[in-house]
């Protein structure tokens, strides 16, 4: 007999008709008279229970069956009597695929998520991070969607680069050369000649720069893909390997920028809360109460477009007025995680849109506005989230690049093939980045990202 999907089977009203299911065991509840088995196939948060009639079963097969257990059942689909749920099935065969030991880490009771991170590979069969896969799943969806709708092309940029995009230097080196054995020149510098690539290659910090040149021949690209940051940062926040989303887009100006950003962000949320409902209610009952109020929130205001000088005189008033932040903060610093959620949780309640940073404070490629000091970034700032994207309008004279590039010491020799955007019919660009894993996060109410990706890669840690 052909398998039906528990979410098929649970939205069935073919009452009375013979389905196989098969998945695993949430729980077994016997008695004399009857057993409930509570079975779950990854398709939906739901269980559909199994009713049996433990006197036409084999009792030691019965009795086996323990949560984990992985099992396939026929039987007739009947309505429910049982409360929260329309289907279940009166099992008539049972077939055992895979028992499950006492020493099974996920066993039903409330395990905390730090030691959920230590079974990461069971973890996924739990109901919490269940829902939070499907949910990214989802989300992924909706990342290309919009930006199919809206004429983007998918661009797929190296994962392997010898290119630093952020001038951060924390990059992960691939290289096949022998560490036991390395030649190195008589400053004690290491030749590259015999790797592979002959020459220093790292893992990708971003896509934009390589994004760039899409956008100035395609018109407008959107990058999604895995990228990796050495950042030694034990934090909620932090990842060493992480998926971001990155459009570039040919002549756009700050303002339709920003609107893109506001736009494809409500976008996410809304296809969030039309195609995830099941997952979003058991999230919000059991991880954060108020997730679907904020969710909602979000699609209700315009985001707030604050410039950063008004921003940092807001937090200035907030420190005067009493309010006591654990960063200083004046002119010219970059905001803190507490800063960004104070604007947006306490004074505006809503998104907000910083824009016009410090030039000192913001990377080499963005645009420098008339005033010689500030740059026309974009932040977009989120209740629990702090900065969710992070963009710009791109400095597109070859000169000012230039300038920039040699004010700060950048290191350019490998980066000839990006200039060349500038030299060679330049345009006026921009585009944002985003974290993936920061969405999964605002959108399922999680606290740490090591909980919203299926085996997280951080300091001292890459099992799995």
């Amino acid at each position: 007999m052909k398998r039906t999907k528990i979410v098929d089977a649970l939205r069935s009203t073919d009452y009375g008709k013979e389905i196989n299911v098969k998945g695993w065991v949430r729980t077994h509840r016997s008695s004399k008279a009857v057993d409930f088995i509570a079975l779950n196939d990854g398709s939906t948060i739901k269980n559909i229970q199994l009713v049996v009639d433990p006197s036409r079963h084999n009792y030691e097969m019965l009795k086996s069956i323990t949560t984990g257990a992985c099992l396939s059942a026929s039987g007739i689909l009947v309505e429910s009597q049982g409360k929260g749920q329309t289907v279940e099935i009166q099992c008539e065969t049972i077939e055992l695929y895979g028992l499950c030991g006492s020493d099974y880490p996920m066993q039903k009771k409330g395990q905390s998520f730090e030691y959920m991170r230590q079974h990461a590979h069971m973890r996924l069969r739990t109901n919490t991070f269940g829902a939070v896969m499907r949910i990214r799943h989802n989300m992924a969806i909706a990342i290309h969607q919009f930006f199919h709708e809206h004429g983007f092309f998918y661009f797929h940029t190296p994962l392997i680069t010898a290119s630093d995009c952020e001038g951060a230097g924390e990059m992960f080196q691939v290289t096949t050369k022998n560490l036991y054995d390395l030649k190195k020149d008589e400053e004690g510098k290491i030749i590259y000649d015999d790797d592979f690539f002959g020459k220093m290659t790292s893992l990708t910090v971003s896509g934009q720069l390589e994004g760039e040149l899409g956008a100035t021949a395609l018109g407008a690209i959107y990058t999604f893909g895995p990228t990796f940051r050495a950042e030694n940062s034990n934090t909620p926040r932090h990842l060493a390997e992480f998926w971001m989303i990155e459009p570039e887009v040919a002549f756009i100006e700050l303002n339709d920028l920003m609107d893109l950003e506001e736009e494809f962000i409500k976008y996410c949320v809304k296809w969030a809360l039309d195609n995830c409902k099941d997952d979003l209610a058991f999230l919000n009952q059991m991880i954060d109460k108020t997730l679907i109020e904020r969710l909602e929130g979000v699609l209700k205001d315009s985001f707030v477009r604050l410039p950063y000088t008004e921003g940092i005189k807001i937090l200035e008033e907030a420190v005067a007025n009493g309010h006591k932040f654990e960063n200083p903060i004046s002119w010219g610093m970059d905001l803190a995680s507490e800063h960004e959620r104070f604007l947006v949780e306490h004074h505006f309640r809503k998104p907000v849109i910083m824009t016009d940073y410090p030039k000192d404070i913001k990377a080499f490629y963005m645009k420098i506005n008339e005033d010689g000091k500030t740059v026309q970034g974009t932040d977009v700032l989120f209740p629990q989230i702090g900065e969710i994207i992070g963009g710009s309008v791109r400095e597109e004279s070859y000169e000012k690049l230039i300038g920039e590039i040699e004010r700060r010491g950048i290191p350019m020799k490998d980066m000839w093939w990006y200039l060349d955007t500038r030299k060679y019919g330049t345009c006026p660009h921009g585009g944002f980045g985003l974290g993936f894993e920061r969405l999964i996060l605002f959108v399922t109410g999680m606290q740490n990202i090591r909980d919203v990706i299926p085996f997280p890669r951080t300091p001292k840690n890459a099992e799995f």
